[in-house]
């Protein structure tokens, strides 16, 4: 290998400390190592982005490794080529002068290639008697046998970001299909909701999608995008349980016990069996859980009033539809609010969002939070009463203060 001094660049081509770091480092080659030219070639490709070259100083780069006679970098052999601008240009697709010189100097201050100048500038060898190469003048390709395995990670990276940037992309196409024929099936089918609120939450999501999207644009996108999926679902989820209420006069009547028409009932277990085991579960559950006349929780929680469409909430019904928008809005996960929901009833299970908005402030999780109360409630060890009342009271001091 040669091991020649630094040398610096020929004509008005300045001198750095880069290069000098470039040249010296080509001798710290470990002995015996050697590499595939083309495959550290295919690695540089593939990391042209994050080595900050091109397309056309990749070709530069084909055509110097051309010239090198063998297949395998070796640190022990000749690695400066010294082809004329002519031959190289002729190899690099017939590329122009001018633009032959820039991607050399790209390749250069990427520290793919090291230039050695002779004296006069020219590119030549020297040969000894028995005809081999003693002493060369050109481009050194020893930085790309020193950098050999970092390039190959590098190009891994850059494999694995795409395979996740694509993955992230067909995630959202399908979340995207899927969003969009629901609020289509909802709209055409008549389902109850604000289904022009959500139609126009999803055409600003879709509108915010660039046109080339990074990977962290798509990740935040589909998040928002699923979130809107999992409302829609809910409230589909919620029409169908009011479409069961309506036809099963002996379901409802089970469920009448707080004598409030508009209450809200709780999915059917799909068999007696179960449906006998799940009643006597809820029962069992829901007992110490009263609902309260609708105009107390209001007293006590009248935030919820700012989530319900048109602002204000005169039934049961529309108290559930703001308590899931509550829900979206303090992050607690659907399934965390179905659980409740079947833990508590519907109704209290809104309740206790509602009492959860008023304290949100205070509270580092609303879903943790929600999560505890359930657990409580399925243990009997949860009663919806203080919490209403200590809100109420609360609501009742600051009115004191502000008069």
């Amino acid at each position: 290998m040669q091991t020649e001094s630094v040398t610096t660049p020929f004509g008005r081509r300045p001198m750095t400390l880069a290069l000098v770091r470039r040249q010296q480092a080509t001798k710290q080659i470990r002995a015996g190592k050697a590499a595939d030219k083309w495959k550290v070639f295919r690695d540089a490709s593939a990391a042209m982005d994050a080595l900050g070259i091109q397309s056309n100083s990749l070709a530069v780069l084909d055509a110097l490794l051309s010239f090198y006679p063998e297949n395998e970098l070796r640190e022990d052999a000749q690695l400066i080529v010294f082809p004329s601008n002519l031959q190289l240009s002729l190899r690099a697709h017939s590329m122009p002068g001018s633009t032959l010189r820039r991607h050399l100097a790209i390749l250069v201050e990427a520290g793919l290639i090291v230039r050695r100048d002779s004296a006069n500038g020219k590119r030549f060898s020297r040969k000894d008697g028995a005809g081999d190469v003693e002493q060369a003048f050109g481009f050194d390709l020893s930085p790309l046998l020193l950098r050999s395995e970092e390039l190959a990670m590098l190009a891994q990276d850059v494999i694995a970001a795409r395979a996740t940037h694509r993955r992230e992309k067909e995630k959202l196409t399908i979340c995207r299909r899927d969003t969009r024929k629901l609020i289509t099936a909802a709209i055409e089918e008549g389902a109850e909701g604000d289904w022009q609120a959500i139609e126009n939450a999803y055409v600003s999501l879709i509108a915010r999608l660039p046109k080339n999207p990074t990977t962290a644009e798509l990740m935040g996108i589909l998040g928002e995008m699923e979130m809107l999926k999992g409302d829609i679902l809910k409230l589909l989820e919620f029409n169908d349980n009011s479409g069961e209420d309506s036809t099963n006069d002996a379901h409802a009547e089970r469920h009448i016990q707080n004598s409030k028409p508009e209450s809200i009932t709780e999915l059917e277990p799909s068999s007696e069996k179960e449906r006998g085991e799940k009643l006597r579960t809820t029962d069992t559950a829901r007992e110490p859980l009263k609902t309260f006349p609708l105009s107390v929780v209001l007293k006590a929680c009248p935030q919820i009033c700012d989530y319900a469409q048109g602002g204000a909430v005169s039934s049961w019904r529309e108290l559930m539809a703001a308590a899931v928008v509550v829900r979206s809005m303090l992050g607690v996960s659907a399934s965390a609010y179905q659980d409740a929901c079947e833990v508590m009833g519907p109704e209290n299970a809104g309740v206790a969002m509602a009492c959860i908005l008023e304290r949100a402030n205070m509270i580092n999780s609303a879903g943790a939070y929600l999560r505890d109360l359930t657990r409580r409630a399925e243990r009997n060890e949860f009663s919806l009463g203080p919490m209403v009342m200590a809100a109420l009271k609360a609501n009742a001091q600051m009115d004191l203060r502000a008069g």
